[in-house]
């Protein structure tokens, strides 16, 4: 079985999962392939994989591997 972390949380994935995978997985927003949210609305999100941002541009690419750290963080509006 593959593990990656995700915010500090262990979770299976399969073979090939791609970052921008994990971001529709967690935002329930189909996304582009440059990485923008299909529905054209701000997707306030970035992603770090052990320790190195991952460009938006790259998300489709970037395939995540066993034991990768993630860090997948979202903008929240308010205060």
């Amino acid at each position: 079985m593959n593990t990656i972390h995700i915010n500090g949380a262990a979770q299976a994935f399969a073979a090939g999962t791609t970052v921008a995978q994990l971001v529709t997985a967690m935002t329930g927003r189909a996304l582009l392939a440059s990485g923008l949210a299909a529905d054209g609305g701000r997707l306030g999100v970035a992603v770090a994989r052990n320790q190195d941002i991952v460009p938006r541009s790259q998300w489709h690419a970037t395939a995540v591997e066993h034991n990768d750290e993630l860090e997948i963080v979202t903008a929240v509006q308010g205060g």
